[in-house]
């Protein structure tokens, strides 16, 4: 029960912060800016974003439910708070403020964060969990490649 009640609470919190960065990041995806920018060849089209963070917010709630029942701690409270803030101010950095260096680097230690996860909380009691880590850690290196490309061909 208490890993139920974990899951809809980080699907709560981790839906919540969606919505607060795609809040922050104001009407940017659709304005001129955006529409104009050199976007990397690469770059999927808009509806696979929402596909891609639905199931990787499931998975990460999934993962932090069990984690969160193992081990409790206020040092991985604050982790997951960092990996929260990190990915909602990413939104308004890069996108209302326009500040793409600036995300990029965001962006890296939004990666580095989850990585973070993935190697130190994967211990015997995670090990297979840790897996539902890797939707999170293959989209951030995308978006990261993502931003990269707009940092250094704009």
């Amino acid at each position: 029960m208490k890993k139920a009640y974990l899951f809809i609470l980080f699907l709560i919190i981790n839906f919540g912060a969606l919505a607060l960065g795609s809040w922050f990041m104001g009407d940017a995806v659709t304005g001129d800016w955006y529409s104009n920018l050199n976007k990397a060849p690469w770059t999927p089209p808009g509806w696979v974003f929402g596909v891609a963070w639905t199931l990787i917010m499931v998975c990460f709630s999934i993962y932090l439910s069990y984690l969160f029942s193992i081990r409790k701690s206020k040092f991985v409270i604050f982790v997951y708070t960092l990996a929260v803030l990190l990915n909602m101010s990413w939104n308004y950095v890069f996108f209302n403020q326009q500040l793409t260096q600036l995300g990029f680097v965001n962006i890296i230690l939004l990666t580095l964060v989850i990585l973070y996860f993935f190697i130190t909380f994967g211990d015997d009691k995670l090990s297979r969990l840790k897996y539902l880590l890797l939707p999170y850690i293959i989209w951030l290196c995308i978006a990261t490649s993502l931003n990269a490309y707009v940092v250094f061909n704009n």
